[in-house]
C-alpha cells in the first residue's frame, strides 16, 4: 500500500458531521484531516494556509456557503474539492451540482450514514475512495467572469444527413456539458442523449442545475418517449440510456464496467439505431467507459468526436478513445458547440 498520505480540509458546519467525515477519514492510513471548516469563508481561508490535496464541502453553511466558497478556492487556491451534500432534496442536490457544472467542484456525494446504520460501511466506503480518488485530478485556476472562446474550426462535409447527438462524460463532466448546451440554439435539429457518470440520487438535481443558462429543454429520459429535436436527455442512473430511430429506450441491465448508465451502452445504442447518421462526443472523465460503444459507432460511419487534452479535467475517456483509433477530430472544449452547428448547418 502507498505510504502517501493526502491531506484532507473538512468544511460543514455541523459539529456532528465534522467529527463522522473526520472520523471515516483519519482511519485510513493514506488520509489525514488536518483541518476543520464551520462555514464556507473559513474553508476559504483554511485552504489557503493549509494548502490540503483535497476539500471535503457541504453545501448549506451559514454566511458564505459551499457554492460560494467553492467558487472563491477554485479562483484562488485551486484544489480538488469532493462536495459532500447532508440531504438528498431537489435544492440540495441541485446546488451540489452547481458547485460541480458552475464553480469547478469535482464530485458529489451524500453524506455517509450513522455508525448505527446497515449502510454506513458501505457510505464511508464511498467517502474514503472518492476523496482519494478526487486528490489525484490536476485542477486548474477559474476565472471569475465566464469567458467563452470564439473558436470556429474547419467542419469536414458529412456524406449522410445527421440525427441525434450522443454524448458521454464523467469527472468534470457537469461544467463540460453546461459550455457545449448553454452555447447551443433553442433550435438545434437533432435530439441529444446524454450519459454523465454520477453519484445515486443526484440525477434530479443535476438535470435542474444545468437547465439554468441552457435554451434546450433538458429532462431525465423515460423510456418510450419520442425524440424530439431541441431537447436533452439525460441518463437516468437506475437504467442504460439508448434508443432507436424515434424513441428513448432505457435498458434495465447490469453495470457496464461499472457503470450504470454506460457510456459504452448508449453508444451501442445510436450504434445500431442510426449507424452513419449518428454524431457522438466524449468528453472528460476517468477510466475508459465507452471506447467499446464508439468502436461500434465508427465501424457503423458515425462521426466521432473527442474533447482534447489541455481542456479535460480528465483525459482518461477521450484519451482512450483517441488511443483505440476511433475518434474522427480531437477539438478544446470551447470549439464543439460552434462544431456541432457548422456541422448539421450544413445538412439543413
Amino acid at each position: 500500500m502507498s505510504d502517501v498520505v493526502l491531506r484532507v480540509l473538512v468544511a460543514d458546519d455541523s459539529p456532528v458531521a465534522r467529527n463522522l467525515l473526520k472520523g471515516i477519514l483519519d482511519a485510513d492510513r493514506n488520509l489525514q484531516v488536518v483541518g476543520e471548516a464551520k462555514n464556507g469563508a473559513e474553508a476559504v481561508e483554511m485552504v489557503r494556509r493549509l494548502k490540503p490535496d483535497v476539500v471535503t464541502m457541504d453545501v448549506q453553511m451559514p454566511g458564505m456557503d459551499g457554492l460560494q466558497a467553492t467558487e472563491e478556492i477554485m479562483v484562488a487556491s485551486p484544489t480538488p474539492i469532493v462536495v459532500v451534500s447532508s440531504t438528498i432534496t431537489l435544492n440540495d442536490a441541485e446546488k451540489s451540482m452547481d458547485c460541480i457544472r458552475a464553480a469547478g467542484a469535482l464530485a458529489a456525494i451524500c453524506k455517509p450514514a450513522s455508525p448505527q446504520s446497515n449502510d454506513f460501511i458501505q457510505s464511508a466506503r464511498l467517502l474514503v475512495e472518492t476523496v482519494k480518488s478526487m486528490a489525484s485530478v490536476k485542477v486548474i485556476k477559474r476565472i471569475r467572469r465566464d469567458v467563452r472562446q470564439s473558436i470556429a474550426p474547419v467542419v469536414p462535409q458529412a456524406s449522410t444527413r445527421e440525427e441525434v447527438l450522443a454524448i458521454a462524460a464523467s469527472t468534470g463532466g457537469p461544467y463540460a456539458l453546461d459550455r457545449i448546451l448553454s452555447a447551443l440554439p433553442a433550435d438545434f435539429p437533432l435530439p441529444i442523449l446524454v450519459v454523465q457518470h454520477i453519484s445515486a440520487g443526484f440525477t434530479d438535481g443535476f438535470v435542474s442545475s444545468l437547465q439554468h443558462g441552457v435554451s434546450l429543454n433538458v429532462k431525465v429520459a423515460s423510456d418510450g418517449e419520442r425524440l424530439c429535436t431541441g431537447t436533452v436527455y439525460v441518463g437516468p442512473e437506475t437504467h442504460h440510456l439508448g434508443a432507436n430511430k424515434s424513441r428513448i429506450q432505457l435498458l434495465d441491465v447490469p453495470p457496464i464496467g461499472g457503470f450504470r448508465p454506460s457510456a459504452t451502452a448508449l453508444f451501442e445504442s445510436v450504434a445500431s439505431a442510426f449507424r452513419d447518421s449518428a454524431i457522438a462526443v466524449i468528453l472528460t472523465g476517468m477510466g475508459e467507459d465507452g471506447v467499446e460503444g464508439l468502436r461500434s459507432l465508427r465501424q457503423a460511419g458515425g462521426h466521432i468526436i473527442a474533447q482534447d487534452k489541455e481542456s479535460s479535467v480528465v483525459f482518461g475517456m477521450p484519451g482512450a478513445a483517441i488511443d483505440a483509433g476511433v475518434v474522427n477530430t480531437v477539438l478544446p472544449l470551447d470549439a464543439i458547440a460552434n462544431y456541432l452547428v457548422a456541422r448539421v448547418k450544413q445538412q439543413a
